[in-house]
């Protein structure tokens, strides 16, 4: 198709509804890291469950969040705590982190379920997975409840945490350079269960013009 031809486009607008099979806007915004939370709650119950809109967003300090589409243990153990980790989701945890996604009682432990080690952490009390080669320790910075442009509050909370330590496995750093594309990592790509796994072979280079 010439570059000047009209293109034949799907327009909707989101209050209207979208008119297809099914919803493409997380399917259009992809892949996405998953966002593998661990977390506990004052009592010393431990919570394990992924979510699929997470991203970092600062690096000085390092934060990274991710968005609860209803208020959930994870959210709710945060603000009791103000801590949490973040875990990689790799192609050799695939079925384990997809078992985190139950929904199951406070009480139950996600770590179980999917047969998981639960190991410590140095700075914050709440477990890390000690089969994910990378983890970040985070203390929590806000929990902030997401609204529309017209300010409607959303059902949605946004929660952002500071990294206070990083945990790798040291096979994943060749000269001195972590290889992103070692671990395998996992990747949502929309719809219910689509996912991408990121590998070398797909991965290329560009170098910024500034």
């Amino acid at each position: 198709m010439d570059a000047s031809s009209p293109k034949d486009l799907h327009y909707y607008e989101p209050r209207n509804g979208h008119g297809l099979k099914h919803d493409p806007f997380n399917a259009i915004i992809a892949p996405r890291p998953i966002g593998w939370i661990s977390s506990r709650d004052g009592k010393g119950n431990v919570n394990l469950a992924p979510y699929s809109f997470f991203n970092g967003f600062c690096y000085h300090p390092p934060i990274i969040g991710f968005s609860s589409t209803s208020w959930k243990d994870s959210v709710a153990n945060m603000q009791e705590t103000g801590e949490f980790v973040w875990n990689l989701a790799t192609m050799d945890l695939a079925q384990q982190m997809n078992a985190t996604a139950a929904h199951v009682a406070r009480e139950v432990s996600e770590f179980a379920i999917a047969g998981l080690t639960p190991a410590p952490c140095r700075i914050v009390k709440v477990p890390r997975v000690a089969e994910s080669p990378v983890s970040f320790e985070c203390k929590v910075a806000q929990i902030v409840q997401l609204q529309g442009a017209d300010g409607t509050k959303a059902n949605a909370w946004l929660t952002l945490g500071e990294v206070v330590a990083v945990h790798i496995d040291k096979t994943m750093i060749k000269d001195g350079v972590y290889q992103t594309a070692l671990a395998r990592p996992i990747v949502r790509a929309g719809r219910k269960g689509d996912y991408f796994v990121i590998r070398q072979d797909a991965m290329f280079e560009m170098t910024r013009p500034d």
